[in-house]
């Protein structure tokens, strides 16, 4: 096991995952250790300190529970493909707390499964995609303004790219240069 900052060993995040809709499964079988490994892939490269202990909740659930988190918790009653529910406000970007209980990242299958088929990307990419995004927002990593974007946006292709995943943002580039054309 590799050893903290203290030459200790480190202790694992926690990633507790949990699927409330079965369609997750039905279309991943393998939901549920995809999403912890794209959790911690986040965890590890966002914190600057080995978060030994950290625990982080991911939910994987339907739009009709996604829309009423989002109604009840943003003001907007709509589904949405990823909520992240940090337990420690304002939590400085990439400073992980030890032994802390980081918070939750809700997502929606429905929603994630059709962006994935406009976006013309395998739903377990995208759904990777949006738990680093939910993880990152965990940690303090917002995208409010250019720049904050531009590090979030950076920080998530880099995550993705250890994991095998391609640049979620080129597809997206490349559609706006044909609908511009």
């Amino acid at each position: 096991m590799p050893a903290n900052s203290n030459g200790e060993k480190a202790i694992r995040p926690t990633i507790d995952v949990t699927v409330t809709c079965p369609d997750w499964e039905g279309a991943m079988p393998e939901a549920a250790p995809a999403c912890s490994r794209a959790a911690a892939a986040a965890l590890e490269a966002a914190v600057r300190e080995a978060p030994d202990g950290a625990e982080i909740s991911l939910l994987l659930t339907d739009d009709a529970m996604m829309r009423t988190l989002n109604r009840d918790y943003r003001g907007q009653d709509k589904a949405t493909n990823v909520l992240s529910f940090a337990l420690v406000e304002d939590a400085p970007q990439g400073q992980g707390e030890a032994d802390a209980m980081l918070g939750d990242v809700v997502l929606a299958f429905e929603t994630i499964s059709r962006e994935a088929t406009e976006q013309g990307k395998s739903l377990s990419d995208h759904t990777a995609h949006m738990i680093v995004h939910g993880v990152l927002h965990l940690l303090g990593f917002d995208h409010e303004t250019d720049d904050e974007a531009a590090d979030m946006e950076a920080l998530e292709k880099s995550i993705l790219a250890d994991l095998g995943i391609a640049d979620p943002y080129q597809a997206a580039a490349q559609e706006m240069k044909q609908g511009a054309g």
